[in-house]
């Protein structure tokens, strides 16, 4: 039996657990309101949210989320260019005021451009902290130090909306007050060793856009990153769309009454005392990672890497489709269990493909480009969970169109929640009631099927690619 070689830790400078610890209070606190984001943009008023559109929500969160993936092929050479602990603290100072500046805004306009305004601190920070684990760690260490760092980025994308649900009234404070314990950890920050980058910003600025030209001109990698984009486009629906349905549809109140005998404190922190907080059943993908991403990789580690996608692409499909065909918060948590197996197959997969399919003298390009697939599907899953969903499954706009077929003029002074309850009033029903009518009526269920046709056009085309592309050089 081989035991762990707990020396192996020792091995690793300080600078490399300090930015460990900063990668595990950046996710607490970006996951913290992130997870959160799609029913604060959405929600009713009185209840604490803005009352935006999906639409709206889709523009925030996509085109937002997207830029945030897409600068930092900018970001990387600004940090290189300036120094890593400068930007570190550039950033940070960007995403406390971020967060700071959130609840000033009530409008789309001011929401949006904060949020932009957020996006460019996270865009700064993403590329330093795995740089500094790259290089504090050997060969005999990397693969260990990249473990610790993607168990960090676990550990905080999970406790992160614990922490903020909890205290559900503070959320961009609380966050903010987690990004700024980072200021104190910069103290403890010592730069790596990296080459001292003397050329202008222009001239870097013109490197940059010529390796695009470099990457865009591989048609077997553009075609690659294209394919992942639709995977990514599915599975980001898990933050963009899925806390939104439950929050609309799904009835969790005899779980309050379960916990409510067995764990009350789970009642007391996670719910309105009627319904579980969404966000505390979405945050369960979380910790089935944290609990078997180590048994998955080991268990596919020897599995060629495509046909492991393919595998993972289809299982995830599965899962997070069906958890949007059911009104039952128990069977949603057995369906985000058979999407966390499929993320957990395909998603660590994709990173090392990318650096399979390279040249040599091209791995680390390549690499750098890795998150353009974040970028498009981020995108795209603003599209999905903006105009798509809005039309198909938003309880709101289908709550106005059975206002209009019932002849009911809904007063629009009204907040969202009340305007329901106006229309639950005035069909004579409660408002679980009219909730299961518009369900059976309206179908709200049937976005399933567009979240099985993004990730099943992915999967069937990664098999395509497989079969035509996968073994040319």
């Amino acid at each position: 039996m081989n035991l762990v070689n707990f020396s192996i830790f020792k091995k690793f400078p300080k600078t490399f657990w300090v930015a460990n610890t900063i990668e595990l209070f950046e996710r607490f606190a970006w996951y913290g309101f992130f997870m959160l984001f799609a029913n604060y943009l959405t929600e009713s008023s009185d209840l604490g949210g803005l009352e935006f559109s999906q639409s709206q929500k889709g523009v925030i969160m996509g085109v937002g989320t997207g830029i945030l993936y897409f600068l930092p092929i900018i970001t990387g050479a600004i940090a290189d260019k300036w120094g890593y602990k400068k930007v570190l603290s550039l950033a940070f100072v960007i995403y406390a005021s971020a967060f700071v500046l959130f609840p000033l805004f009530d409008t789309f306009t001011g929401v949006f451009l904060v949020y932009l305004y957020l996006a460019i601190g996270a865009a700064l920070f993403k590329p330093i902290v795995s740089a500094t684990v790259a290089k504090t760690t050997t060969e005999e260490t990397s693969s260990i130090g990249f473990g610790i760092f993607y168990m960090m980025v676990n550990i905080g994308s999970f406790l992160g909306p614990l922490l903020t649900l909890a205290f559900k009234g503070s959320v961009f404070y609380i966050s903010a007050g987690l990004i700024s314990l980072n200021f104190i950890l910069l103290l403890f920050y010592n730069e790596p060793k990296r080459e001292e980058v003397k050329e202008s910003f222009s001239t870097t600025f013109s490197t940059i856009f010529r390796n695009i030209y470099t990457v865009l001109t591989d048609t077997k990698f553009v075609i690659f990153l294209l394919i992942v984009s639709g995977f990514w486009t599915m599975y980001l629906q898990l933050f963009f769309t899925l806390p939104v349905f439950i929050k609309q549809w799904v009835d969790t109140s005899w779980w309050v009454e379960y916990f409510s005998i067995h764990f009350p404190f789970i009642v007391s922190q996670y719910s309105n005392g009627k319904q579980i907080d969404p966000e505390f059943i979405t945050n369960f993908d979380a910790l089935f990672i944290i609990l078997f991403q180590v048994i998955i990789s080991s268990f596919i580690m020897r599995w060629r890497a495509l046909s492991v996608m393919f595998s993972g692409f289809i299982i995830s499909t599965i899962g997070l489709s069906l958890t949007f065909l059911t009104q039952d918060p128990t069977y949603i948590i057995v369906f985000l269990l058979v999407f966390s197996i499929g993320e957990m197959t395909s998603s660590p997969k994709i990173t090392e493909y990318i650096g399979k399919i390279a040249s040599s003298d091209k791995k680390a390009l390549y690499m750098g480009y890795s998150f353009i697939p974040l970028f498009i599907g981020n995108i795209l899953a603003g599209v999905v969970s903006g105009p798509v969903y809005q039309k198909m499954s938003d309880l709101v706009s289908i709550s106005k169109l059975e206002a209009i077929k019932q002849g009911i003029h809904l007063t629009d002074s009204l907040s969202q929640s009340e305007q329901l309850k106006q229309l639950a009033q005035q069909m004579n029903m409660s408002h679980r009631e009219l909730v299961n009518y518009l369900w059976v009526h309206y179908q709200p269920s049937n976005i399933w099927m567009v979240v099985a046709g993004i990730g099943g056009l992915a999967a069937l085309s990664l098999l395509i690619y497989n079969r035509h592309l996968g073994k040319a050089k």
